[in-house]
């Protein structure tokens, strides 16, 4: 994992490691984090590039064909419960994520870029969201602002039961 030694208080002597997340938007409410060591790639891409397959569960949207590999592209909001991405979009926004050599294509409202955060930092994700999204997360990240950030879990996600019913 790419780390950087930052010191966020001058004054402080303390050190304190950070680690990369991508930033995404699963709706335009819902800001989410995917730790870097999972994610493999970010693309625009067109929606007509997805291969729709018949009886798939809603959240799979289809086969996506990328330099010779076929990916499962799945829809992380309605995935978690959120509003479904518009089905009917030009252009979809795709991050790549990668489990133990398992690629999944997650469409997403906005990718972001990439921040880092100390990971101690994160909390628990228990009490803080909806009791449906805990198995799909590492955390959860509180700003300043009081806005909430989930940081999923890439596994957790891959593994889906969602991903694998019918």
């Amino acid at each position: 994992m790419n780390t950087t030694i930052t010191n966020t208080n001058p004054n402080s002597p303390e050190v304190q490691v950070t680690s990369p997340y991508l930033q995404i938007q699963l709706d335009s409410v819902t800001p989410a984090l995917i730790p870097m060591q999972y994610a493999q790639e970010v693309l625009t891409f067109p929606s007509r590039r997805i291969t729709p397959m018949p009886n798939l569960p809603d959240c799979l949207l289809g086969l996506l064909n990328q330099r010779s590999r076929i990916i499962w592209v799945a829809d992380l909001g309605q995935m978690l419960g959120k509003k479904p991405i518009n089905r009917n979009l030009q252009q979809y926004n795709l991050a790549i994520i990668r489990w133990q050599n398992i690629p999944l294509g997650l469409v997403v409202a906005q990718v972001k870029g990439v921040i880092r955060l100390v990971p101690e930092l994160i909390e628990s994700p228990v009490g803080n969201v909806a009791e449906s999204l805990v198995p799909y997360l590492h955390g959860v990240y509180q700003r300043a602002d009081d806005t909430s950030w989930l940081v999923l879990a890439a596994e957790t996600l891959i593994n889906s039961s969602l991903l694998h019913s019918r």
